[in-house]
């Protein structure tokens, strides 16, 4: 079993900042492409970025210019640095990851179980 957890959220006021980090643990190969993706309430998940095994890095729009993501190979563990937050950024803010667990396996994906991220106005 694979298991993603989550940590960093919180509240936060107007034009402050955050750092997401997300931990990888149990049976792993190889992770491939991780990633941040958000569900503010009433509102369908959506991705925020995501960055693969070699570092290429992908941001949707909506917080595009004020995050940066990132990640450490050797521990299994992906970053979300969040600057300038706004009030619509608050959402639950969901770790994903592509992850083979033994020669054996296939990737399958994963899910973290949410790390809530207030922002007041």
């Amino acid at each position: 079993q694979v298991q993603l957890v989550e940590s960093g959220g919180g509240l936060v006021q107007t034009g402050g900042s955050l750092r997401l980090s997300c931990a990888a643990s149990g049976s792993i190969l190889s992770i491939a492409t991780m990633g941040w993706y958000r569900q503010a309430p009433g509102k369908e998940r959506e991705l925020v970025a995501a960055i693969t095994f070699g570092g290429r890095t992908n941001y949707a729009d909506p917080m595009k210019g004020r995050i940066t993501i990132s990640r450490d190979n050797a521990k299994n563990t992906v970053y979300l640095q969040m600057n300038s937050l706004k009030p619509e950024d608050t959402a639950v803010y969901y770790c994903n990851a592509g992850v083979r667990g033994s020669v054996w396996d296939t990737y399958r994906e994963v899910w973290g179980q949410g790390t809530l991220v207030t922002v007041s106005s």
